[in-house]
């Protein structure tokens, strides 16, 4: 279904579920777990995904994993991503997750990064499609809930499997794709190719989901009008912006994108980011995992590479904090004198 500026888009179905609005956070490792899902649910996102999970790490019991898994209910519905290069396992970690409480099952067939796919896991699954249809079949099989994949191009320039793979996932019961325009040798230089989406759109009967440089709602939605997808995910460019998710959101739903916030207003979001992680992780985990997304948020602030450079030395929540308070109240007080 195509949409318009003009006109909201339809809801993305997946299964028996009705996302809307059809517009999903990416799973990304580090970032996505339950309290950043939650905190960012409400900007305008339909659907949420748990960092990417390894099928290994969940059969020995892993405590970090099972934490990534976890959910505060706040953010359904929820899928959780797992990756891993043998069916059997795949299964049984697909069950698991399920009785844990994840609407949806992904595999995920696109992460290029070295720890994943030094096992053969992520997108270099991809080097092999035979064992990308073992993974889904297996999956698929083990569970009640919709099962969907994301992934790549391919491995490489020279091997793009994309539109074989998704065939095959079709037929294996899969029930959405997502699709990021890249390959994973590309990792994220470059630029994501949405004429790749497109095609893979026009080959496929299941949905498809967009992925790929959507750091501006304007450019999202025509990317989505021109494409056809069925949806889209958001990574990266939201670190920082939550905002863009309510932006997209309002044009989806036919509506004007509303302003950015201010600085200091971004800011205070970003305390309220902070105090939610370390209430979550304790003060020691929350602090260095804190770090990115403060620098993320001080974009456009005067004097932010300093800022940026000081914070990174920190090694205390309070101190931390009182940094981005003076922060505020400096650029508001230079607001007034201007």
């Amino acid at each position: 279904m195509l949409v318009s500026e003009s006109m909201p888009c339809a809801p993305l179905k997946i299964g028996p579920l009705h996302i809307w609005p059809p517009l999903i956070l990416a799973p990304m490792s580090g970032v996505t777990n339950r309290t950043m899902r939650a905190l960012y649910r409400p900007f305008g996102l339909g659907l949420t995904v748990t960092e990417f999970v390894s099928s290994n790490a969940l059969k020995y019991g892993s405590r970090r994993t099972m934490e990534m898994i976890d959910q505060h209910g706040l953010e359904k519905p929820v899928s959780t991503q797992l990756w891993g290069d043998d069916p059997s396992t795949m299964a049984m970690a697909a069950r698991l997750v399920r009785e844990c409480g994840a609407d949806i099952v992904d595999i995920n067939f696109g992460c290029p990064a070295p720890k994943v796919t030094k096992t053969n896991g992520g997108s270099a699954c991809l080097r092999d499609p035979d064992r990308c249809e073992e993974i889904m079949r297996a999956v698929v099989a083990a569970v009640d809930v919709p099962v969907t994949m994301k992934m790549r191009l391919g491995w490489s320039e020279d091997a793009l499997v994309y539109v074989d793979v998704a065939r095959r996932a079709q037929c294996a019961g899969v029930q959405a794709v997502t699709l990021h325009a890249r390959t994973a040798k590309q990792f994220y230089r470059g630029s994501a190719d949405w004429e790749h989406i497109a095609r893979l759109k026009r080959a496929i009967d299941i949905p498809v989901i967009g992925n790929g440089d959507l750091d501006d709602a304007h450019l999202a939605m025509r990317r989505m009008q021109t494409s056809g997808v069925d949806g889209i995910m958001l990574g990266r460019a939201t670190l920082g912006n939550p905002w863009l998710i309510s932006q997209i959101a309002d044009l989806m739903e036919g509506r004007e994108a509303r302003p950015l916030p201010s600085p200091t207003d971004r800011l205070r979001f970003a305390i309220v980011h902070y105090r939610a992680m370390v209430d979550e992780l304790g003060e020691a985990r929350a602090v260095p995992q804190m770090r990115k997304h403060i620098a993320l948020y001080l974009k456009g602030i005067p004097g932010a590479a300093m800022l940026r450079e000081r914070i990174m030395r920190i090694e205390g929540a309070n101190e931390t904090l009182d940094v981005v308070e003076e922060t505020i109240a400096r650029v508001e007080s230079q607001a007034l004198a201007a």
